[in-house]
């Protein structure tokens, strides 16, 4: 899969939600509920880069909530400085909109953190991102930094 890059100085602006989704910056008591919901849903090596991100000061991992419950995250700098990733949103909650809300929200808060450019590294749904956020494929980035990662 390659990286995507994404010029964040061309986003659009953030479009409210109005269906009860809540998207926020997680705080640090929320860890292990969004790790455990990493691990749950999309294994350990995302709950690790979870916890890495949520290090930072603020927290780079952002939650969409609902009525209390946790339908996904989306997080930054945590394989590598100016990263988006990883994302996940639990698969009941697919198709409203939902990792849209995220990725879009995460990219403004990466824009308003002072990055120009925000890397989608191993891009899964390339088309997805293209559409949504104008996300460009680096040539020759498959397979990127994750090239002989240990699982």
């Amino acid at each position: 899969m390659p990286d995507l890059i994404v010029p964040l100085y061309k986003l659009a602006a953030e479009a409210p939600r109005e269906d009860g989704v809540v998207i926020r910056r997680a705080i640090t008591p929320e860890m292990h509920v969004v790790c455990d919901f990493a691990t749950q849903h999309f294994g350990r090596n995302w709950a690790s880069e979870c916890a890495v991100a949520f290090a930072a000061q603020p927290a780079g991992v952002l939650i969409a909530v609902e009525d209390g419950a946790l339908l996904g995250f989306a997080c930054y700098d945590a394989t590598a400085k100016g990263f988006f990733g990883p994302t996940g949103v639990a698969e009941a909650a697919r198709g409203r909109g939902v990792g849209a809300g995220l990725l879009m929200a995460t990219l403004h808060a990466m824009r308003h953190a002072g990055y120009a450019y925000a890397v989608i590294g191993a891009a899964g749904p390339v088309d997805f991102y293209k559409r949504q956020c104008g996300a460009i494929e680096i040539p020759g980035s498959d397979p990127g930094i994750y090239e002989g990662m240990l699982r």
